[in-house]
């Protein structure tokens, strides 16, 4: 398991990423809105109203993604040098955009 300090480190900086990437898409896409609030990143829907809520743990060394009424728990991988789902093996931005996409009901986002 990764130390407090290291997963601070890893959950800040793929938080911060995921945030630039949703920021671009939702310029290009304009269905949803993403907003980030002492450290958690909300994802807003007007149609169909929905919120996702993308957390770090730290007492569980996860990120967590509360979404399509589902929780989801990642876990930092070395190999991929990122946080990913033990259901599906997505990686972080993967599994959002898969997310968002099913909840738009069409493949609209892609993040990167």
């Amino acid at each position: 398991m990764l130390d407090e300090l290291t997963f601070r480190r890893h959950a800040d900086a793929a938080i911060e990423s995921l945030k630039k990437s949703l920021i671009l898409a939702e310029e290009s896409n304009g269905d949803f809105e993403a907003e980030e609030q002492n450290g958690v990143l909300n994802i807003l829907f007007e149609e169909p109203p929905a919120k996702f809520v993308i957390t770090p743990n730290t007492p569980a060394r996860q990120i967590w993604i509360s979404a399509l009424s589902t929780s989801f728990k990642l876990d930092w991988s070395d190999s991929a040098q990122d946080f990913v789902s033990a259901k599906d093996s997505l990686a972080l931005k993967p599994l959002v955009a898969k997310l968002i996409n099913q909840h738009l009901g069409e493949e609209t986002v892609t993040l990167v």
